[in-house]
Parts: structure tokens; C-alpha cells; sequence
């Protein structure tokens, strides 16, 4: 909701402010058509011309994020930890019995019980290729670390492809801005012979050019990109609760101290308290058994 406020915003305060100063909308709104088949034109197929068609479609998704927020809720982080304390319990329990989890997590009974999180092929991968790792008897715990490390760094250069293609064409716009009111003119020298009337209409005209590429870069495209950053960098730390927790567990910690090391290392508006993953985890418990 505060993001479509801030949309409204941006257009009444620009508009509004224009029209108090005495301005006449009528000049912009006949001119913005043209203005906007030349700029938009031009910046779509600039798009496409940096991007392939994957690309594309990543951006197109993420464009969702500007509205709906990052993926992950704070109850998301949550059942992660209750879904990493059960599968760490079972591996000290019974190593074998894991097997059948992490080879199949859609069939598995504890996977399953999260199905937002199995949903994820990322966090599903992360988990089950750690364990995997771990029962390859690695002597030093610091080479799973070091993979899962850069494993996180290449998930989240990928991630945020989308807010750097989007702000290389917020930093395009005002450019193709002045390629349109460039236009303008071109088109307004051409009927020198015109009344001053005229000429001042088709100037205005021209302008609205420069005005379109740089209100739309600075007031919609480079937020939206930010917006989508903010939401990668935000949704990155249930990647790396993922992390902290399963290091701990190749540290031999007690599955317990695991979950804490994981819960004090999450942003302070993600952290469930200690007695709300009590009660997470005892009802983790009461369905499971």
C-alpha cells in the first residue's frame, strides 16, 4: 500500500505543483503520446538489446517485488528453523534415516510440512547438498563453509540482475529524454515560418521530452530498481540462516546452540524471540509425532 501512495505522490506533487504555478496541462498531454513512443520505444528496445530472454523474464517477475515486498516473513523464518532443528535431530539420531529425506524432499514427511519453504528450489538445494556434503566425512568443516559461501555470493549477484538492468535504464532515460526534444526541435526548425504561438506550443512540445526521461527515471525506474535490491538483499538473510545453522551443526554443536547461533545471527525485525521458537518448535514436535 505505501508503495502505490508514493506513486500517487510523485504525480500529484509534480503535476499538482505545476498546475499551481500556472501551468496548463494541455501542452504535456498532447505532447506526451509522441514523446512517449520515442522514449519508451527507445528504452524497451535498448532493453532487449542488453538482456536475453531469460533476463527479461527474471525482471518481469521481480517487478512484482516493488508491491508485494521480500518473499520471506518473519513466520518463514521461523518454520526454517523448526524444519532445520527436525532434520538436524534426525540426522544425530538416525544418519541413515536421512537419506531418505534429503534424495526426496517432495515425498519427505518433514519437507512436506513446509511447503513454502520445499516450494524453494534454492533453500531445498542449499539444505539438502550441505547435508549431503557433510556425510562425505569432510576433515575440515571449513570447506563446506567456504562452499556455502560462495554458493550465497553467486545466488545473490544473480538475484540482483534485475535491479542493476533496471537501473542502467533509469540511467539511459534522461538521455533518450534529450534525443526526443532534440526531435522537437528538429521538428519545430522545420516550421520556422510558423506565428510565435505556434513555435512556443511545438518548443513546449519538444521539452516534454526531456521532462518525460528524466521524471521517469528518477521517479519510477531507479526506485523500482532499489525497491527490488532492498528485496533481494532482504530475502538473501533466509539464505544465510540456512548457512549459520547447518555450520554449526559441522561443528558438532548441540542442535539446540545451532538454532541459536542461526536466531542471533537474523536481522533484529526477523528474529523470533526465544520463547516464540519454543513454542515453534513444541508444536513442530506435537505434529511430528
Amino acid at each position: 500500500m505505501i508503495n502505490i501512495a508514493g506513486i500517487v505522490i510523485v504525480f500529484v506533487m509534480v503535476f499538482g505543483g505545476y498546475v499551481a504555478a500556472g501551468g496548463h496541462l494541455s501542452i504535456i498531454i498532447e505532447a506526451v503520446p509522441f514523446e512517449m513512443i520515442i522514449i519508451g520505444g527507445a528504452a524497451v528496445g535498448s532493453f532487449a538489446l542488453a538482456n536475453d530472454v531469460a533476463s527479461i523474464k527474471h525482471v518481469m517477475r521481480d517487478m512484482k517485488k516493488v508491491f508485494k515486498g521480500p518473499k520471506w516473513s518473519p513466520a518463514d523464518y521461523r518454520d526454517l528453523l523448526c524444519l532445520l532443528f527436525e532434520i538436524i535431530r534426525l540426522l544425530r539420531q538416525n544418519p541413515v534415516a536421512i537419506e531418505e529425506h534429503i534424495e526426496a524432499p517432495e515425498s519427505s514427511a518433514i519437507f512436506t510440512r513446509y511447503p513454502k519453504i520445499l516450494a524453494d528450489h534454492d533453500a531445498v538445494e542449499m539444505i539438502c547438498d550441505t547435508l549431503r556434503a557433510a556425510s562425505m566425512n569432510y576433515d575440515d568443516p571449513h570447506q563446506v563453509e567456504e562452499v556455502l559461501d560462495k554458493q550465497l555470493d553467486a545466488n545473490l549477484e544473480h538475484a540482483r540482475h534485475s535491479s542493476h538492468a533496471l537501473q542502467q535504464m533509469a540511467d539511459a532515460m534522461p538521455a533518450l529524454g534529450i534525443v526526443a526534444a532534440v526531435l522537437g526541435v528538429v521538428k519545430t526548425m522545420g516550421a520556422i515560418d510558423q506565428p510565435p504561438e505556434v513555435l512556443g506550443k511545438m518548443i513546449g512540445g519538444a521539452l516534454v521530452g526531456t521532462f518525460l526521461g528524466v521524471f521517469l527515471a528518477y521517479g519510477f525506474i531507479a526506485p523500482f530498481a532499489s525497491r527490488i535490491r532492498f528485496c533481494v538483499d532482504e530475502d538473501s538473510n533466509f539464505y544465510r540462516l540456512i548457512r549459520e545453522v547447518l555450520v554449526s551443526n559441522l561443528y558438532n554443536y548441540a542442535t539446540n546452540i545451532c538454532l541459536e547461533v542461526g536466531r542471533q545471527n537474523m536481522p533484529h525485525h526477523l528474529r523470533p524471540s526465544f520463547s516464540e521458537l519454543e513454542q515453534a518448535l513444541k508444536a513442530a514436535r506435537t505434529e511430528a509425532a
